[in-house]
């Protein structure tokens, strides 16, 4: 008869050995199967500039969602104050009406007459002259600048609930702007981590930020401050601006930002107008509108305004021989650099 034993278990050691070699090689197949192969430098520099200037398209909606909010708070702050300086005149006046109409009206019980007269459509009472007999010449005087001030009271508060209402649109236009911008961003550098700090400067032009400190350039082609040359002094209005600008150099971009240690485009060539005594709009597109356009580029003047790309996202100051001077992206420093850099759209005279 054959022998029935059972097969010999292998050892604890051994399964244990088994196991493990088995989920190394579960795992690394797992990684080979997500993991990216390594990107170029090249096409990381092509991916983030993309992302960066996503990022400065949606900023610029930013700036406006924000400006347009701040404009809309304001009116309402302006409205509320009116309200409730006409809420106390209108209060006055009903005490003026006399100490036994203001004590029943507190208390509720109040005379039909002046009942009438004090409730929130007095107007019915001035339609019954009959009745107006028995009031003195003041209190009907009187009645009827109540009438009127609850008129506009009512108009007020109407205008000032629509407007909370656009205030609360725009809060969230900005706020999902800034998402936009914030998501950009972290793609962006979700990119980046995966190089060098040597390669990430390169490959977003911060080590052309060192360039950017001296009204001369350093002669480096599609660099920061492109073409050897010295920038020319300007005049007037536009030269004060690009003064103003001159003393921004190597200041970093930052969305949103209007100075003074951080910029965004649009905040430095707001901010450098505004020291030439000129009030600019907030964002690029607006500043694009405020004056003289001008597609010759051999027609622009020193401190024009250039704007950039063709939904208007990007503007800088003229700093001459086919330079401009601007806030670039994030991660770089407010420098000179080639127009022939970016796509040009037209210059602004600013009169």
């Amino acid at each position: 008869m054959g022998s029935h034993r059972r097969p010999k278990s292998p050892s604890r050691a051994r399964v244990t050995v088994l196991t493990a070699t088995a989920a190394a090689a579960v795992a690394l197949t797992s990684q080979a199967a997500h993991a990216d192969p390594q990107m170029s430098k090249a096409d990381a520099k092509a991916k983030v500039d993309q992302l960066y200037e996503e990022a400065e398209q949606a900023t610029e909606k930013y700036n406006g969602a924000k400006e347009q909010h701040d404009k809309l708070q304001k009116e309402v702050n302006d409205l509320q104050d009116k309200v409730a300086r006409g809420q106390d005149e209108l209060n006055k006046l009903r005490d003026s009406l006399g100490l036994m109409a203001t004590a029943q009206y507190r208390t509720g019980s109040v005379d039909p007459t002046l009942q009438l007269l004090l409730s929130s459509d007095p107007d019915t009472f001035l339609e019954k002259a009959s009745t107006l007999d028995q009031l003195t010449a003041k209190q009907a005087d009187t009645l009827r600048v109540i009438a009127a001030k609850q008129r506009t009271l009512k108009q007020q508060r109407e205008e000032a609930s629509s407007k909370l209402a656009d205030l609360e649109a725009t809060r969230k236009a900005r706020e999902e702007r800034k998402d936009e911008v914030q998501s950009k961003l972290a793609d962006a550098q979700k990119v980046l981590d995966g190089f060098s700090e040597k390669d990430r400067a390169e490959i977003t032009g911060a080590d052309k930020n060192s360039d950017s400190g001296s009204g001369k350039s350093n002669g480096k082609s599609g660099g920061g401050s492109s073409g050897s040359v010295n920038i020319p002094a300007g005049s007037g209005r536009g030269g004060a601006a690009l003064s103003a600008a001159q003393t921004q150099l190597g200041k970093p971009y930052e969305y949103g930002a209007t100075g003074m240690s951080t910029w965004d485009c649009s905040g430095l060539t707001q901010w450098a107008y505004g020291q030439a005594g000129v009030s600019l709009p907030r964002t690029s597109q607006e500043q694009a509108d405020y004056g003289t356009k001008i597609y010759d580029q051999s027609q622009l003047q020193i401190g024009d305004l250039v704007i950039f790309y063709g939904d208007q996202h990007h503007v800088g100051l003229y700093a001459g021989n086919g330079q401009v001077l601007h806030a670039p992206r994030t991660g770089a420093n407010v420098r000179y650099e080639a127009m022939s850099n970016m796509p040009f759209q037209f210059g602004v005279r600013v009169g």
